[in-house]
């Protein structure tokens, strides 16, 4: 999954620009139509498309701990977590349909630049070693998470589910507009 810091910077560049692109040329009734296989509106899939970046914040100081400890700590925090995974998906989509309440149509985008725009810094500053150093994860939570992944993983992961959910967008009469 780990990208070049410079392709990750563009595939952050380029979700920014679809969710804006999006947004502006969805209407009222686009947004609060059901999206193609979620139960989410698409307004709530498009704000949990940007919470996939928000996560990614949230998990940075994670991996860089159980990064440098030995393995067994993170393999054991990862099936912890996967054990917990019935209630973290209902949290999951619960959370969304929530928080598209606040960072709704005119606040997401510019949550989204503004969290992108933090990534890219932050990941301009990590070492070679940084990036290679990672973690066990909890495989079960999300599709696009691994048994072990590294921090540049991490730092690419938000590309990859944002690209996937966009395919369930349900906007305008043919799907994304």
């Amino acid at each position: 999954m780990s990208a070049a810091p410079g392709t990750v910077q563009h595939g952050y560049e380029r979700n920014v620009r679809e969710l804006e692109r999006w947004l502006a040329a969805a209407s009222d009734s686009d947004l609060r139509r059901r999206s193609s296989g979620t139960r989410w509106t698409n307004e709530e899939l498009l704000f949990h498309m940007v919470f996939g970046y928000m996560v990614v914040q949230a998990l940075l100081p994670l991996v860089r701990v159980l990064g440098v400890l030995p393995a067994p700590f993170s393999r054991g925090f990862a099936r912890l977590l996967n054990a917990g995974t019935a209630p973290f998906d209902v949290v999951n989509y619960l959370g969304s349909k929530a928080a598209a309440r606040v960072f709704n149509r005119k606040r997401m985008a510019a949550k989204l630049r503004r969290v992108t725009r933090s990534l890219e810094r932050r990941m301009g500053r990590e070492s070679d070693a940084a990036m290679a150093r990672g973690m066990s994860f909890p495989d079960r939570w999300d599709p696009f998470f691994t048994q072990w992944m590294s921090l540049a993983d991490v730092y690419a992961y938000p590309i990859e589910h944002f690209d996937f959910h966009a395919t369930q967008l349900s906007l305008g009469s043919g799907g994304v507009l």
